[in-house]
Order: C-alpha cells, then sequence, then structure tokens
C-alpha cells in the first residue's frame, strides 16, 4: 500500500516538475497557441500540458515495472502513446494536415491490435439474441473506436479547464468500476491519470500562486487521453487473450465517452450539413452554445464536467445492478436522439433561456429597488 501511495506523489511531482521545465523550453521551441479570431487568450500560451501528463504516467508506470518486471501490455501501451504524444506535439506546432493525423492514429491502433492484443471483437448482448461478436470485422471496427475516441476528446478541449474535467469525469468511474471488479491493477492505473491531470488543470485554471502562469494541453494531450480511455474500454469490455471475462458490457463503454463522444457526433453532421470538412474548426461546441446562452466558461465547465460525470455513472450503475444490453442502448440511442434534436432548435431554446434569465435579472432588481425604497422610509 505504501509503495502505491508513494507512486502517487511520484507521478503528481514528475507532472508538475515537467510542467515548469517544458515551458520555457515550449516558448523557445514555438510550441505556444497563439490568439487568433476563434482563439481569445491573451499572449502566447505554451501546450506542454500533454507532455507533462504523459512524462508523470510514463515515470511512474516504470516505477510499476519495479513490481511487474515483464509488462508486455503497459510497455506496448507507453510506447503507443508516445506516439500519440509525438504526432500531437507536431500537430501543435506545425498544424499537420488531417491525412497525416489520421495515418498516424490508424498506426497507434495498429499497434494496439496486433501488439496488445487489444480487439473489440465483442459488442454484447445489444439484440437480446445473445453475444453479437465480429470476427474479422472487429479490426476495421477497432480502428473506427479508437479514431473515434482520439477525435472526441480532441474536439472537447476548447475552454481552460474542460479537457481536464471531461478526462476526471472519465477515470473517476472507470476506478471504481475496475475496482468492484477487483482488478486493483488496473483500478489503480486509472487512478494515476487522475492525479498526472491535477498539475495540469492548476496551471491552465491558475488555482494556487505555484501554477499562476497558464497552459494548455495541446493536441498532444486530448489525442493522447481519448487513446488512453479507449485502451482502457477495450481492457474492460473485452477481457483479455487469456480467456478471462469482460469487467462490463461492451455498451457500458459508451457511457464513459458519452459527452465527448454525442458532442462529436453532432458537430461533424452539422458541418457535413453545411458542406463544410468534418474536421474545419468552428465555433458550434456544447461549450460554445453554453457560452452563447449567458454562461461564463467558469459556469460552463461546472455544468459540462457534472454532465459527463452523470453519464458516466451510468455505466457504473448499470453494470452494479446487471441492466440488459438492450435497454443500455435504447436509452443511449434515446438519449442521442433528444441531444441531436435540442441542438437543432438551440437558437429557439437560447433565446428562452436568454428571457428567462431577463426576467429573473429584473425581478431581482425590482425587488433590491423596492427594499432601498423601504428602506428610506
Amino acid at each position: 500500500m505504501l509503495f502505491y501511495f508513494s507512486v502517487l506523489i511520484f507521478a503528481f511531482v514528475a507532472s508538475f516538475s515537467a510542467i515548469k521545465v517544458l515551458k520555457p523550453l515550449a516558448v523557445k521551441l514555438g510550441l505556444t497557441d497563439k490568439p487568433n479570431a476563434r482563439k481569445n487568450h491573451r499572449g502566447e500560451i505554451p501546450l506542454v500540458g500533454g507532455i507533462s501528463v504523459y512524462i508523470g504516467l510514463f515515470c511512474s508506470g516504470f516505477l510499476l515495472l519495479i513490481v511487474e518486471p515483464v509488462n508486455i501490455d503497459l510497455l506496448t501501451y507507453l510506447f503507443a502513446s508516445l506516439l500519440m504524444v509525438v504526432t500531437g506535439a507536431l500537430d501543435d506546432r506545425f498544424d499537420l494536415s488531417v491525412r497525416i493525423r489520421i495515418l498516424a492514429q490508424v498506426l497507434i491502433a495498429s499497434i494496439m491490435m496486433f501488439v496488445a492484443d487489444r480487439v473489440l471483437f465483442n459488442l454484447g448482448d445489444l439484440l437480446s439474441i445473445g453475444e453479437i461478436s465480429l470476427g474479422y470485422f472487429a479490426y476495421p471496427f477497432t480502428v473506427l473506436a479508437v479514431l473515434g475516441a482520439i477525435n472526441a476528446y480532441n474536439m472537447i478541449d476548447g475552454i481552460d479547464g474542460l479537457i481536464g474535467g471531461v478526462s476526471f469525469a472519465t477515470f473517476v468511474p472507470l476506478t471504481i468500476i475496475f475496482y468492484m471488479a477487483g482488478d486493483i491493477e488496473v483500478a489503480f492505473f486509472c487512478l494515476l491519470c487522475v492525479v498526472v491531470l491535477a498539475p495540469y488543470l492548476l496551471h491552465n485554471l491558475q488555482l494556487t500562486r505555484f501554477s499562476s502562469k497558464k497552459i494548455f494541453m495541446g493536441d498532444a494531450g486530448s489525442m493522447f487521453i481519448g487513446f488512453t480511455v479507449i485502451w482502457l474500454l477495450a481492457i474492460g469490455s473485452q477481457g483479455d487473450s487469456s480467456g478471462s471475462e469482460p469487467y462490463f458490457s461492451p455498451v457500458v463503454a459508451v457511457w464513459f465517452i458519452a459527452l465527448p463522444l454525442m458532442d462529436m457526433t453532432a458537430i461533424i453532421i452539422r458541418r457535413i450539413k453545411k458542406g463544410n470538412s468534418p474536421f474545419a474548426a468552428d465555433r458550434d461546441h456544447l461549450h460554445h452554445l453554453f457560452m452563447r446562452a449567458g454562461f461564463t466558461p467558469r459556469q460552463t465547465l461546472i455544468f459540462i464536467t457534472c454532465l459527463a460525470l452523470m453519464l458516466s455513472m451510468i455505466g457504473v450503475f448499470t453494470t452494479l445492478y446487471s441492466i440488459p444490453d438492450w435497454i443500455q442502448l435504447v436509452a443511449f440511442i434515446t438519449l442521442f436522439g433528444i441531444f441531436q434534436t435540442s441542438l437543432a432548435y438551440i437558437w429557439v431554446l437560447l433565446k428562452t433561456f436568454r428571457k428567462i434569465m431577463a426576467l429573473k435579472r429584473l425581478a431581482k432588481f425590482k425587488k433590491i429597488r423596492k427594499k432601498l425604497k423601504a428602506d428610506r422610509y
């Protein structure tokens, strides 16, 4: 127990120290986010959050190898993740083309499948007629799942703290569900992911005097987090090559990434309808809509993080109470339909919301005015 607690402390210190070392280096190398028409922050912000998170996880991962020296799964994950972080960092610095990014992600998915043997063969009992096995179709399906997870977390990173908050909302429930299943090692790894993210959030939100200089996660971090999540979901939903049973149903995995997945899918649908590229940047993400409705960035962060956590916890409770797969599938499809429909009428909803908020402010103003008038007499 003392060893694992020491690893957590070491992971935090390694991630925090990496930020301090990398910030001035990032400025010299031009690895910064510059203000433009879509980004209204002040000055050039170092894009080192993701690299520091990986360094914290990498260093603590090698400490874990002391306990289990031959852990091919962990070594493969660390290598594939390194490729993901390097690709993201190059994209942050040189703005790589979509084709190069996708090719790199396919390569990393291939390492996951053919070296670590993490393939999404089983879809569960979705139709209540027995488990659905994909056979050879599992390989292209796994590639699509990896690309989906990576880009879902990449796309949701839009305001301070959001990628960190949504990641917490994924890794904390995953820690719980792996612990419930009795896999302490994987549960500890999920907890480790939470710990190495903490220094980034401290700096990104500037929460202490030791973290007063802002940094951003960058594509290196958001894509790395997405890859880590899909790797963990593959472990939990598929079992392993030794024949061990899955820890949770494959459909449960969807709940852990529900919000990033729905936001990405809705964004892609809207862009295609407009005749734009699915990867073209815009300001129609969920957090943009919240801020147009009058929420502050911090309020938006708290609301979306809580929403993501609530959806992730559905996966924990459906596993705990053995809810049938087909019910979960219908529930998720219904939820996505509501989400998509709401976005289709978003301007009507925003207009109504603004009217309600304006009426509340007016009522509050009248109440204060009436009180001041009464105090005079």
